[in-house]
């Protein structure tokens, strides 16, 4: 089934199907896919504002320029998605033990986002941004963190050995999360 342009308010998709639905242009606000089965869905240019996607099979899953706001996006598996044309950003979200593993997210923003577990193993990341997140437990391996911005990240764990890091940007506060696998100390002096 095809939703062209609508706005879905307080909708409990896991009573709907959703299996193989198309939603072109759509704007869901407060709406509940939690644990959810939405295989083979599309979703394309879609804004999604105070939703709970946690769970949700997102196997063969297409997201198409699609916005995360304030969304709660726990142990999602966006590996399992349909990888064409893959393309998302998200704001103010909850976004722990989500697995991004394998993606090109090369140039992502990911902004005010708390990221605890969450995998990016083997991830192109070059160039991406994060934004006053709080990366407690994130897995990096053998992930292209080249040219990334931690400024203003927190809590992150990142093997430079591992890791491509070439041109990162980080914070001196930030150090010990590069540091914090060889046993040193670090006194800035305080």
């Amino acid at each position: 089934m095809l939703h062209t342009d609508q706005t879905f308010t307080q909708i409990d998709f896991a009573e709907q199907t959703v299996i193989g639905a198309e939603f072109d242009t759509c704007h869901f606000q407060g709406c509940n896919f939690a644990r959810v089965n939405i295989t083979d869905a599309k979703f394309i240019a879609c804004v999604f504002e105070n939703c709970d996607l946690s769970l949700a099979n997102l196997t063969n899953t297409a997201l198409r320029e699609c916005h995360f706001k304030n969304c709660k996006l726990l142990g999602l598996r966006f590996d399992d998605c349909n990888n064409f044309g893959f393309e998302v950003d998200f704001e103010s979200c909850l976004l722990d033990d989500a697995s991004f593993y394998k993606l090109s997210l090369k140039k992502m923003i990911f902004k005010s986002l708390r990221l605890h577990g969450t995998d990016f193993t083997e991830c192109d990341l070059s160039g991406a941004v994060f934004e006053n997140c709080d990366m407690g437990g994130a897995i990096f391996e053998h992930t292209n963190l080249a040219q990334a911005d931690f400024r203003s990240a927190i809590n992150y764990s990142i093997h430079p050995e591992i890791n491509r890091i070439a041109g990162a940007k980080f914070s001196a506060s930030g150090l010990s999360g590069l540091l914090e696998r060889y046993d040193i100390e670090i006194d800035f002096g305080r």
